[in-house]
């Protein structure tokens, strides 16, 4: 019987996931408490939609300049439209964007990234400089400048246009990580039972990856979110769904901060703080968890 990879017993210093992985990520507190925030956020955007009509999205279907309380909630804009019923469409998008782009960002960055480093060659030559052109490209001019030329963007446009520049950062690190792995012994067992270095990356190096990858994800998904807010306040988000950036666009377009309307901008802003806080909390207790260092002094 051919002897596998798996038959080797993997050193101390390997990146593998330790015994017990899905008990250890429910007994770290930043990734519980980081997920019980998300889920708020999430569940009580998903009741609103039960909630509130969706015609309280559009101009003038409430009472306008209403502040927050039991006739309008969150209050409702300049135009007569209810804050909370916004809400209930701009979280879900939001989420949408940093969703696509991560999974984007993360799929091609993982591909490449294993193919560079593990086939090495003319292989791994292609590949890392395109990979050091796209980091080496200023991201955030080069989204500002697709967003603008691109006419009525949507959600998942945005979503894919941020996913473009998303892959090349983990493309680099997962390179790096293989280089290492590959010469490691379990790497050469599997070699000689006969599997194609195809298989040897699926079913033997992304195992060891996966809770770095997993902790990169949430990290693309938060500068996913971040990035469709910081292009929505300038302009060039989706101008006819709502985000969280493009609630704060209307009401800065609007004069909200002049008119005192703190709860048409503030409502969003902080929306978005509590969504940054729980991803964060989940990246940093997922990096605790895969890293053997961090996971002791935790």
């Amino acid at each position: 019987m051919a002897v596998t990879a798996d038959d080797l017993l993997r050193d101390e210093t390997s990146v593998a996931p330790p015994t017990g992985y899905s008990r250890l990520l429910l007994q770290n507190r930043k990734i519980v408490l980081g997920a019980i925030i998300f889920l708020m956020i999430l569940g009580t955007t998903l009741a609103g939609t039960l909630v509130f009509d969706a015609g309280l999205r559009r101009s003038g279907s409430i009472t306008r300049k209403l502040p927050p309380g039991p006739g309008g909630l969150l209050g409702t804009t300049s135009l007569g439209q209810s804050v909370a019923a916004q809400m209930t469409e701009a979280v879900p998008n939001s989420i949408q964007v940093g969703l696509i782009a991560a999974v984007m960002g993360t799929v091609i960055g993982s591909a490449l990234g294993f193919v560079s480093g593990y086939f090495g060659g003319w292989i791994d030559a292609v590949l890392r400089v395109l990979i050091d052109v796209f980091l080496a490209v200023p991201t955030l001019l080069f989204l500002v400048l697709i967003a603008a030329l691109v006419r009525g963007v949507s959600v998942q446009h945005m979503a894919l246009i941020i996913g473009l520049f998303a892959w090349s950062w983990p493309a680099r690190a997962i390179r790096s990580q293989v280089l290492s792995l590959k010469t490691r012994p379990f790497v050469d067992v599997a070699r000689i039972s006969g599997m194609s270095g195809l298989e040897i990356i699926v079913r033997e190096l992304m195992p060891q990856m996966l809770p770095w990858l997993g902790a990169n994800f949430v990290n693309a998904f938060i500068v996913a979110i971040l990035a469709e807010a910081g292009l929505s306040i300038l302009g060039l988000g989706p101008q006819r769904e709502m985000t969280l950036g493009m609630m704060i666009y209307w009401s800065l377009s609007y004069g909200a901060i002049l008119q005192n309307m703190w709860w048409w901008w503030m409502t969003p802003v902080l929306t978005l703080m509590l969504l940054f806080l729980a991803l964060y909390l989940i990246h940093l207790g997922l990096d605790e968890v895969s890293n053997p260092r961090l996971r002791t002094r935790a």
